[in-house]
């Protein structure tokens, strides 16, 4: 009621003649805004009766039904002296505050401050002021003391102070483009955390899959969380943390000690074959289910995910032939995955794979049958798994001379097999093979799970108590260096026993029949991998992705080329890299010497010093 009289009887004169009497009342308003900011309660009424008259004061005159209001005199009058009375206010307490109190109780009173401000604005100023009064406060408080929050926000992190991490993202994201220095200084962070926690495995991480997996899930899972929570999953702070995971996770201490990059993605397939495969500690198919979310986190960020596959391919293989699966779905469930995260071509091979399991399944049956109608019995139990060449990654068996005993059940097959498809070849892969043995020699009758190549060195002590390494090579056709292992897990079983060294067996080493074996389980596995075996698997698996490279990337050179006719050599070289880093990461020198073998096979032609144009 008091400010409606003011309004009405002193408008003009006050407006036009009484210009010292607004800056006084201006003056007194600011200054009753400065106790309220020193803690003193002021009648708020009265400062907003004062704005409001300065609103009325700037209303068009000639034209009262004009729309809107002309702020003019409210501006002139308050605002802008508000606006330099806030700054000059701030810049004095924040600039005392800071160097008084930690880091982390200045940001408290910036957003204490902060806040005040904006419910000031929305109790007794004009609406407009809020945005202005924000940008001037958020200029004092927070965008000249960004120094001295990058210096803290890495203490912050090494503390994992996430809640003052938070209120600071929170102050500085106020600030344009304020954000850049905090995200760089995460990235390193998180790069940093992750290498150092590798580097404390040790060894372990090296020798054991699950500890090198299980490290690198940890430092994600920490600073998943930390930017879900503190940072909001702002992209940017997403993009730091996927930065620093894929740099540490493709060159670690790991990596370097195997003098390659390609040790993260056989590792994490080596992690996949201890969760897929049977053993006493198998989890819950739900537990399961969440393990393997897991280690897509990890294949998210893995370089050379070729090398990952082309492991992956073998152990699936593995687990399928040699039934050692622990779920069928678990298995079907992350082929599934891989197919959303890389396509369906890299997962046709090991798609191709289950089928070809179940077509053996209905295969044996209908081999029982025909056994059953043509009224033939074999001698033993038998079964078999027929794998088409293009899916499976084994190589072809080595040279074997079938046991007496197993060879009419492989002919009985073979016969049956061509009379069913004509025109197809059986290649057995004996190395792949296994069985039981049943003895009668010792105390016990034991049941003896072993491989083909264990089965038919054993067999030869049917007609015989000893041999020579020499006579069962050439009993069994097996490769010395390959027999001479086998042998030595014969030995190291108690099955066998001789007078020389296991570790220094000779052609001449006589290798006897054990008569007095004994063993506390009736039904035991001998079939255990053997060094040369997996030795070999290791190298040709890095020599085939090292061949698959180079058809990769000529065929990605001969695409390019097919499209763009006519490019220069960095053009050409980016476009490769870039097609093909969804699946591996090309060395130039590579990328360079499949560029010259197509020009030897006249696919491109070199027209000037550094420019190729397509040719077929």
């Amino acid at each position: 009621m008091e400010c409606l009289c003011v309004t009405i009887m002193t408008k003009v004169p006050f407006y036009r003649n009484s210009g010292e009497q607004m800056v006084k009342v201006t003056s007194a308003v600011l200054k009753l805004i400065e106790k309220e900011r020193n803690g003193e309660t002021i009648n708020t009424r009265l400062v907003s009766g004062v704005m409001n008259c300065y609103v009325e004061l700037g209303l068009n005159e000639d034209d009262p039904s004009a729309k809107g209001q002309n702020l003019s005199v409210y501006k002139e009058a308050f605002e802008n002296t508000f606006l330099s009375d806030t700054e000059r206010f701030y810049t004095t307490e924040s600039t005392d505050f800071i160097r008084q109190n930690p880091v982390t109780e200045y940001m408290k009173k910036a957003e204490q401050r902060l806040q005040e401000e904006q419910r000031r604005v929305q109790l007794y100023l004009h609406e407009t002021t809020l945005d202005i009064v924000a940008k001037t406060c958020e200029k004092v408080l927070i965008q000249k003391h960004l120094e001295i929050f990058h210096s803290e926000f890495q203490n912050l992190l090494n503390d994992d102070k996430n809640e003052d991490l938070g209120r600071m993202f929170q102050l500085v994201s106020r600030i344009f483009d304020g954000l850049g220095e905090l995200r760089t200084r995460l990235e390193s962070h998180i790069h940093h955390q992750g290498l150092s926690a590798i580097e404390k495995c040790g060894d372990s991480a090296l020798n054991d899959p699950k500890v090198y997996v299980n490290t690198i899930l940890e430092v994600h899972r920490k600073y998943n969380a930390l930017v879900m929570t503190a940072f909001n999953n702002e992209a940017g702070f997403v993009a730091a943390l996927d930065k620093a995971c894929g740099k540490f996770i493709n060159n670690n201490a790991v990596t370097r000690i195997a003098n390659s990059s390609s040790k993260s993605p056989e590792l994490l397939a080596k992690y996949c074959d201890l969760l897929l495969k049977k053993s006493s500690k198998n989890p819950e198919e739900s537990e399961l289910e969440d393990t393997l979310n897991q280690v897509m986190i990890v294949f998210k960020y893995i370089e050379d995910k070729d090398v990952f596959q082309k492991f992956y391919s073998k152990m699936l293989a593995k687990r399928l032939v040699q039934h050692m699966s622990a779920s069928d779905d678990a298995e079907a469930s992350m082929i599934s995955k891989l197919k959303q995260a890389c396509g369906f071509e890299y997962t046709s091979k090991l798609q191709r794979m289950f089928q070809d399991i179940g077509v053996s399944k209905d295969l044996n049956e209908q081999f029982r049958k025909h056994l059953s109608n043509s009224h033939e019995i074999l001698d033993l139990d038998f079964s078999i798994q027929v794998l088409s060449s293009g899916s499976w990654p084994f190589q072809q068996s080595f040279t074997f001379a079938l046991p007496q005993e197993l060879e009419r059940s492989v002919q009985r097959f073979t016969t049956f097999y061509s009379s069913q498809h004509s025109g197809r070849k059986l290649h057995w892969l004996y190395n792949m093979s296994k069985g039981e043995l049943v003895t009668n020699c010792f105390k016990n009758r034991y049941s003896l799970q072993a491989s083909t190549f264990q089965m038919a060195v054993l067999l030869q002590y049917n007609t015989g108590d000893s041999f020579t390494i020499q006579q069962l090579q050439e009993s069994t056709q097996i490769k010395m260096d390959i027999l001479i292992q086998v042998v030595q897990i014969l030995l190291k079983s108690k099955l066998l026993t001789s007078e020389d060294d296991e570790s220094d067996l000779q052609p001449s080493s006589i290798v006897y029949l054990f008569f007095g074996y004994k063993n506390k389980k009736l039904r035991v596995n001998i079939n255990v991998p053997m060094k040369t075996e997996m030795k070999i698997e290791q190298e040709t698996t890095h020599k085939h992705i090292e061949e698959d490279r180079k058809l990769l990337i000529q065929a990605a050179i001969v695409r390019i080329m097919k499209t763009r006719k006519l490019l220069k050599h960095q053009q050409l070289l980016a476009e490769v890299l870039n097609q093909l880093s969804p699946r591996f990461k090309p060395r130039v020198p590579v990328v360079k010497k499949c560029i010259d073998i197509l020009i030897e096979k006249e696919y491109l032609e070199r027209t000037e010093k550094d420019t190729y144009s397509y040719l077929a």
